[in-house]
């Protein structure tokens, strides 16, 4: 059964939306592009919303001592929560027709503090396989392997297509070492 739906809906100043629903983790690289695509077709099959989480983190005020920040922490939310709205609407199109309900949130704390929070009464928690960490060779990166371990909700781990093409290449270098190494006498 489908229902029309309004495909944004502006964020929920009460709180979090609660009940059923896939949560997806947006940090706005390639990897939560595709896992929110997957939230859309997971959500769409089951008749529920997405909520969409970005976490975000305030300027650090205190860098100088006498420095004067004219930032505030609203400020800092609504940007956070622009630039969701902003990806959310890019990547919809892409999805299913009509698409699901897609609720943003912009929530303050680290990425998988966040989002284990966001996984309570959740259907399904969806993350990319790499997001913007530092480690290029790790293939499930810290915040995807703190959700496995922590949501209270099953996890869908998503790989991009850029990940897919490291693992593909990580595997043939493997592949191609030791076939330069088989055969060859040593001495």
């Amino acid at each position: 059964m489908t229902r029309p739906a309004e495909p944004l809906l502006p964020g929920d100043d009460e709180g979090d939306p609660r009940g059923p629903r896939v949560v997806v983790g947006i940090d706005f690289s390639s990897g939560a592009r595709a896992a929110l695509l997957f939230a859309l077709q997971d959500a769409a099959r089951r008749d529920v919303p997405v909520e969409a989480v970005t976490a975000y983190r305030p300027p650090d005020y205190w860098m100088d001592f006498y420095a004067v920040s004219s930032m505030q922490p609203d400020q800092a939310q609504a940007a956070a929560l622009d630039r969701l709205r902003a990806f959310v609407a890019d990547v919809v199109p892409e999805g299913p027709a009509p698409p699901p309900p897609v609720h943003p949130q912009a929530v303050i704390g680290t990425a998988a503090d966040v989002l284990i929070s966001a996984s309570h009464d959740a259907d399904l928690l969806v993350v990319g396989s790499r997001g913007h960490g530092g480690f290029t060779s790790m293939l499930l990166g810290s915040v995807c392997m703190q959700c496995a371990m922590h949501a209270t909700c099953p996890v869908t781990v998503v790989h991009s297509p850029e990940a897919h093409r490291e693992r593909l290449h990580l595997r043939r270098g493997r592949h191609h070492g030791t076939s330069d190494r088989v055969g060859t006498p040593v001495g």
